[in-house]
C-alpha cells in the first residue's frame, strides 16, 4: 500500500506523541501482532545477543522498561525519510542521544519490523 508523506508524517507525529505522554497503550497500537524489533537496549536489559525481540508482548514490555528507565522521557522530532516499504525517523532524547527507527509497515500500516539505532549507548 502505497502511503503518503503525509500519512508517514501523522503517525510519526502520533507515535512521537504517545511516547512523550508515557501512553504505553497508544504505542504498542503502533506495532503489528507479530513484529520484529531490533535494538542494542534489547542487548542489554534482556541478554539477547541478536538483539531481537517478537511480538507485540515482548516490545511491550521493552518498552514499559524504558519508560520506568526514563521517568522524563521526552522524544523531539527531527526528521522523517520515506521508502516504499515504510519510513524511518530520527529524533532526539531528553538525554541528548539521537536515534533513528527504521520502520517496515504491514498491509494494515502498523510496524512490521523495526530498527532502532542510536547515537550514543542508550540503556
Amino acid at each position: 500500500m502505497k502511503r503518503t508523506r503525509a500519512d508517514v508524517q501523522r503517525l510519526a507525529e502520533d507515535w512521537i506523541g504517545a511516547w512523550n505522554d508515557h501512553d504505553l497503550d497508544r504505542i504498542i497500537s503502533h506495532y503489528a501482532e507479530n513484529v520484529t524489533f531490533e535494538a542494542s537496549t534489547v542487548v542489554d536489559r534482556w541478554g539477547r545477543e541478536d538483539g531481537r525481540l517478537i511480538g507485540r508482548t515482548e516490545v511491550q514490555e521493552q518498552f514499559r522498561k524504558g519508560l520506568e528507565l526514563a521517568p522524563n522521557l521526552h522524544f523531539t522530532l527531527e526528521a522523517i525519510f520515506l521508502a516504499p516499504s515504510g519510513y524511518a525517523v530520527l529524533y532526539s532524547r531528553e538525554n541528548g542521544n539521537r536515534v533513528v527507527d527504521r520502520v517496515v509497515l504491514n498491509d494494515e500500516g502498523l510496524a512490521a519490523q523495526v530498527t532502532a539505532f542510536y547515537a550514543a549507548s542508550q540503556r
